[in-house]
């Protein structure tokens, strides 16, 4: 049974639900059909987007430690060009402009959260080693998610709530349709882009508003180190609209429980200690509730999304001896009967091919490992393998966390293989500056691989919602991924020549000083928080006994509060519009603006942050008092948070109303 029922979004109905028993979703374009996909513009535009958006991510990820999503602005920009140049039927086009060009935001990703470490840590790095770990990690994370990508966007239709890659379908689909909906669409884009920029760029409002700016709020803060944080983006705000009321609880209690009961108990038991516990250098009883937070809860969170990570490799065994079995059978020519019937939108790269460009790829990293990084047949197959299981266990991870709340832990996985590694490696002899460099580069390759895996099943979501051709979007990754890795290195060198990621001045690059300050005492044979990560991997195995999704709540107890407690409202707000009357129609209306609202405030919120980053790397060269503008007294005192609180109630009051007037159809 097939439903072509549109929503006013243009969407097919059944494009967010799950489907009924002998339901089949229908993409916008026809599956039949061949629709044009991969042309010299397509192509062209999107590496000029990879390079331009490469450059801009990394200048902004390690100035202030934020990587901007990608896929967003590019999809906008798609949109805005093909109707500029009055591309006719466009849509397969802009898809793979903004495939290539989002490579650029996973790369960085995957790069700046390791590389600058080397520089931090005085060791040398090359353009070469960079590129090579950038590419091939890349690589990986494509050839990995291949065989899971029927499972994630098909098997999982209308279960896994996809907050991203909804927002870029919704962009790249009022485009084409253009009415109603593209008005929507704008006017929200503006809003939330325009309340971002404010609080952003001038201070107008805290950007994070705490139960400290009341008395008794900080009387618990004080005593207890009990803090209600919430972000008052509206990109935030609506992910969680996207993500949905579900989830969005889950995500929460996991917060909840880091914040409000894990810090408490750390504070009490550091209040009676004389001594800094752990590797900490400071005692407990004078630590804030972040830094509690940083130092000690968000190891537990670590640890639990490591055994979520295992736990849904073992219940996804099937699916992966479901892939190996495809692969033995192209290998000794079995033929899949059903093969030749399989629709165009269904085809992905061929199984054999992916199964010999892995082992191609393992082979340029042995010989990359063995010639640039270590020098050492042994420790090269050693690293080899290290990123060839880990990179492959953690896919599904990283393509999981990103279907539920559009973010990628990549960090907190980094972080484990780089403890893993270097346990590993100082085991087999390999420690000191060799070591750290080793483990560093291997870090990177599997921070890569994994960056790019959760953002690619993103762009293949996209490509089933509207009906593109996967193999199309899996070959003409690799392009951007080459592009994209040559741009970031590129910039990566620059910007330690301008700036140096280390003394004053310097890029803050958050991330990799967080990387260095960790390999640093492995490789001196330092005890690593093990207690920590097992008892975060001790809670993820009593959620998965009351039947509560792991990765969701370890996502929650890792992401700090502030970002997670406005999806909460959000998806409040996603609920509440589908339950105020028994009408499904009206209530399907109702949810479908809402959407477009949710994704207007996404597109808006990135694409002004990408303006924002730009008018800051502008003033770093001409110095014409940009930064100067933002008022950071008003903004971090009593008075900028509530106007912050006020100002977020009014947002939240305007996606509320305006979800509400949507009519039945």
């Amino acid at each position: 049974m097939q439903n072509n029922t549109s929503t006013s979004n243009g969407l097919p109905e059944n494009a967010y639900r799950e489907l009924k028993a002998g339901e089949a979703y229908v993409p916008i374009m026809d599956p039949k059909g061949s629709p044009a996909e991969v042309t010299v513009w397509s192509v062209a535009w999107g590496l000029v987007m990879a390079v331009l958006f490469s450059a801009a991510a990394a200048y902004s990820g390690l100035k202030i430690g934020q990587v901007f999503e990608a896929a967003i602005p590019i999809a906008i920009l798609a949109v805005g060009l093909s109707t500029l140049f009055k591309r006719p039927n466009s849509l397969g086009q802009n898809v793979i402009i903004q495939s290539i060009g989002s490579t650029s935001g996973v790369i960085v990703a995957g790069a700046i959260f390791t590389i600058p470490a080397l520089y931090i840590l005085d060791l040398p790095a090359s353009f070469f080693q960079v590129f090579m770990a950038s590419a091939l990690g890349g690589f990986l994370g494509i050839l990995f998610l291949v065989p899971f990508r029927k499972y994630f966007v098909k098997d999982m239709h209308g279960i896994l709530p996809f907050p991203e890659a909804t927002a870029t379908t919704e962009i790249l689909v009022a485009g084409e349709k253009g009415g109603s909906q593209a008005v929507v669409l704008v006017v929200s884009g503006l809003i939330g882009g325009l309340f971002d920029f404010i609080f952003s760029a001038f201070g107008t409002w805290s950007e994070v508003i705490t139960s400290r700016m009341f008395y008794y709020g900080t009387v618990l803060d004080e005593k207890f180190k009990m803090v209600f944080k919430v972000n008052v983006s509206a990109m935030v705000f609506g992910l969680g609209y996207i993500v949905g009321l579900k989830y969005s609880a889950i995500i929460a209690a996991g917060s909840f429980l880091s914040w409000f009961v894990m810090i408490p108990l750390f504070h009490e038991i550091g209040a009676h200690l004389t001594v800094p516990l752990g590797a900490a250098t400071k005692l407990l009883s004078d630590m804030s509730a972040e830094e509690i937070f940083r130092g000690y809860v968000r190891q537990i969170g670590i640890g639990g999304i490591a055994m979520a990570g295992i736990i849904g490799i073992i219940r996804s065994s099937g699916i992966i001896a479901g892939a190996f079995k495809l692969a033995a059978s192209e290998i000794f020519g079995k033929k899949d009967p059903n093969s030749a019937a399989t629709v165009r939108t269904q085809t992905d790269i061929k199984m054999l091919f992916n199964v010999l460009l892995i082992i191609l790829t393992a082979l340029l990293l042995f010989v990359f490992f063995y010639a640039g990084v270590v020098f050492n047949m042994f420790h090269a197959l050693v690293g080899v393998l290290i990123v060839i299981i880990i990179s492959f266990l953690f896919t599904t991870v990283a393509a999981n966390a990103t279907a539920i709340v559009g973010t990628n832990p990549v960090s907190g996985m980094t972080l484990m293989t780089l403890i893993l590694s270097s346990f590993i490696l100082v085991n087999i002899g390999l420690s000191g500056n060799s070591g750290m460099m080793s483990a560093l580069i291997i870090g990177g390759v599997v921070c890569t691989a994994l960056s790019v895996a959760g953002g690619f099943i993103t762009d293949l979501k996209v490509g089933y919602w509207i009906g593109t051709t996967p193999r199309k979007q899996e070959t003409w990754k690799f392009l951007g991924i080459l592009v994209s890795a040559a741009t970031v290195s590129g910039v990566i060198i620059v910007l330690d020549k301008a700036y140096g990621f280390k003394g004053e001045g310097a890029m803050v690059a958050p991330q990799a000083n967080a990387m260095a300050a960790v390999i640093k005492p492995l490789m001196s044979s330092a005890p690593a928080p093990w207690v920590l990560y097992i008892v975060g991997a001790v809670i993820s195995l009593i959620l998965v006994m009351v039947n509560i999704s792991p990765l969701a709540f370890a996502l929650g107890m890792y992401i700090p509060q502030e970002l997670n407690t406005p999806l909460l409202f959000g998806g409040f707000i996603a609920w509440f519009v589908t339950t105020r009357t028994k009408n499904e129609k009206l209530n399907s209306a109702r949810f479908s603006r809402g959407t477009l609202i949710a994704s207007g405030f996404i597109a808006g919120g990135a694409l002004f942050g990408v303006f924002n980053a730009f008018l800051k790397f502008l003033d770093q060269q001409i110095h014409f008092g940009y930064e100067g503008w933002y008022s950071k007294g008003w903004a971090e005192s009593v008075n900028g948070e509530l106007t912050g609180l006020v100002m977020f109630i009014l947002l939240f009051s305007y996606a509320l109303w305006d979800s509400m007037r949507a009519k039945e159809e």
